[in-house]
C-alpha cells in the first residue's frame, strides 16, 4: 500500500474542502504523505469545529475522520441515481465532467448531463447501464466495469430506499480500474421502519440540538436565523406563513410543522423548542383545523404558556375544526395570547411586536404587552 493518504473530516456539510477549522487548519479534506502526517492532521481536526459555506458561523464539530489510501485518477466522471417526479421513477444521471460542481456544469452546458429513465416496475437492465456508460465516454476497456457498478448501485438504491445516490467522482485510475471515490446518499426518511439498521447509524451530534429534539417528538423543525417563531400545521401552510412574515418586514426564526395528528404534549414540546432560541422575540401560531383540531392546539398553547412561563407575545390565528372551542379556551385562560382571524393582520401584528421587543432589549429595557379590553 502507498503511504499517500487522504484524511477527510466526517462532518455533515458541503464545501468541506474549502472550509476552515477553529484550530486554524485550512480544509476538511487533506492529502498527506506519511502516517505521522495523518496523525498530525487528524489531531487538528478532531474535537474542533469546521466552518464551511453551508455551516455558517455556527460550524460543525468534527468527532471522526476517514483515512483512506490516495487513488490517482486518470479520468473523473459523475454518476447519480435520483427519484425524479418528471419521469415518475428513478433516473440514471451521468456526465463526463466529474469531480466538480455538477450544478455549475448543468447550468453552463446542459448537454453535458445524460439522463436515462428507468421503469421502476421492471428495474434497470444491463443494456440500460451499458448505454449509460458508453454515452458518458467510458472506453471499451472500462465500459463493462462501469456498467457492472451501475447495476450494483441501482440495487442498493432500490433495496435501501434511497432517494439520491451520487458518486462524484467516479474515476478510472492509472491501472484502468473504475472506482467510486466519493459517495453521497439520501435515504427516504419515511423508510426508517424498513431500514432500521441503517437509521441507527445516524450521527445526532452533527445536527442542530433543536432539530434532534423535534425529531424525537415527531415534529418537523428547521432552525433559521430570524426572530419570529412559527408554529404551523402542514408544510405548505408553514412556507406561506414564513413568506407573509417576510412580506411584512419580519424574519422567521424557524420552520415548525406539527402535522395533522399532534397531541397537546407535542404542541407543548414545540413551544419548548421555539422558546429555547434566545433570538425569538415573538411567536406566530397559524393553524388550519382539518385533521388537526384547533382546540387541541389551544390546549397545548395554554399548557406551554403556563408551564414555561412564556414572556414573549404569542399571536394566534386559528381557523377550521373546533375553532370556536379553541377561542373559548384561549379567552378563558386569561393568558396574553393575541388572537386574529386574519392571517395578514396576524403577520403584521407579530412583526410589529417582535420589532418593539427587539428595540427594548437593545436598550436594556423590559416590556410587557397587554390584551386590549
Amino acid at each position: 500500500m502507498s503511504e499517500d493518504f487522504v484524511v477527510k473530516a466526517q462532518v455533515l456539510a458541503g464545501g468541506r474542502g474549502k472550509g476552515k477549522f477553529e484550530s486554524g487548519l485550512k480544509g476538511g479534506v487533506k492529502l498527506v504523505f506519511s502516517p505521522d502526517e495523518v496523525r498530525d492532521v487528524a489531531g487538528q481536526m478532531l474535537g474542533n469545529k469546521l466552518f464551511t459555506i453551508q455551516t455558517g458561523e455556527r460550524g460543525r464539530i468534527c468527532n471522526t475522520v476517514l483515512v483512506c489510501e490516495r487513488i490517482y485518477a486518470r479520468r473523473e466522471y459523475y454518476f447519480a441515481i435520483v427519484m425524479d417526479r418528471a419521469f415518475s421513477g428513478p433516473v440514471l444521471v451521468g456526465s463526463a465532467q466529474g469531480g466538480m460542481n455538477i450544478e455549475q456544469v448543468a447550468s453552463e452546458d446542459p448537454n453535458a448531463i445524460i439522463k436515462v429513465p428507468i421503469d421502476i416496475n421492471v428495474g434497470v437492465t444491463e443494456g440500460d447501464c451499458l448505454e449509460m456508460a458508453a454515452r458518458m465516454g467510458f472506453t471499451k476497456r472500462t465500459v463493462d466495469q462501469a456498467a457492472s457498478i451501475f447495476v450494483k448501485l441501482y440495487d442498493l438504491f432500490i433495496n435501501s430506499d434511497v432517494v439520491l445516490l451520487e458518486i462524484n467522482p467516479l474515476s478510472v485510475d492509472t491501472a484502468g480500474n473504475v472506482i467510486c471515490m466519493d459517495c453521497k446518499l439520501n435515504l427516504d426518511p419515511n423508510a426508517g421502519y424498513r431500514q432500521s439498521e441503517v437509521f441507527k447509524l445516524r450521527d445526532w451530534t452533527q445536527e442542530d440540538r433543536r432539530e434532534v429534539e423535534a425529531a424525537h417528538c415527531d415534529l418537523n423543525y428547521i432552525g433559521l436565523e430570524g426572530d419570529i417563531g412559527c408554529l404551523v400545521n402542514g408544510a405548505g401552510l408553514a412556507m406561506a406563513t414564513m413568506d407573509i412574515i417576510k412580506l411584512h418586514g419580519g424574519s422567521p426564526a424557524n420552520f415548525l410543522d406539527v402535522g395533522g395528528g399532534a397531541t397537546v404534549d407535542q404542541v407543548k414540546e414545540a413551544f419548548k423548542i421555539i422558546t429555547s432560541d434566545v433570538k425569538v422575540h415573538a411567536i406566530l401560531v397559524n393553524i388550519f383545523g382539518g385533521i388537526m383540531r384547533c382546540d387541541i392546539i389551544a390546549q397545548g398553547i395554554i399548557a406551554a404558556a403556563k408551564e414555561l412561563d412564556i414572556k414573549i407575545p404569542i399571536v394566534c390565528r386559528l381557523q377550521g375544526a373546533q375553532v370556536d372551542d379553541a377561542k373559548a379556551l384561549i379567552a378563558s385562560s386569561q393568558l396574553k395570547i393575541f388572537a386574529s382571524d386574519n392571517l395578514d393582520e396576524a403577520a403584521q401584528m407579530v412583526v410589529r411586536m417582535s420589532a418593539i421587543l427587539s428595540l427594548a432589549r437593545e436598550g436594556g429595557m423590559d416590556i410587557k404587552f397587554k390584551l386590549p379590553i
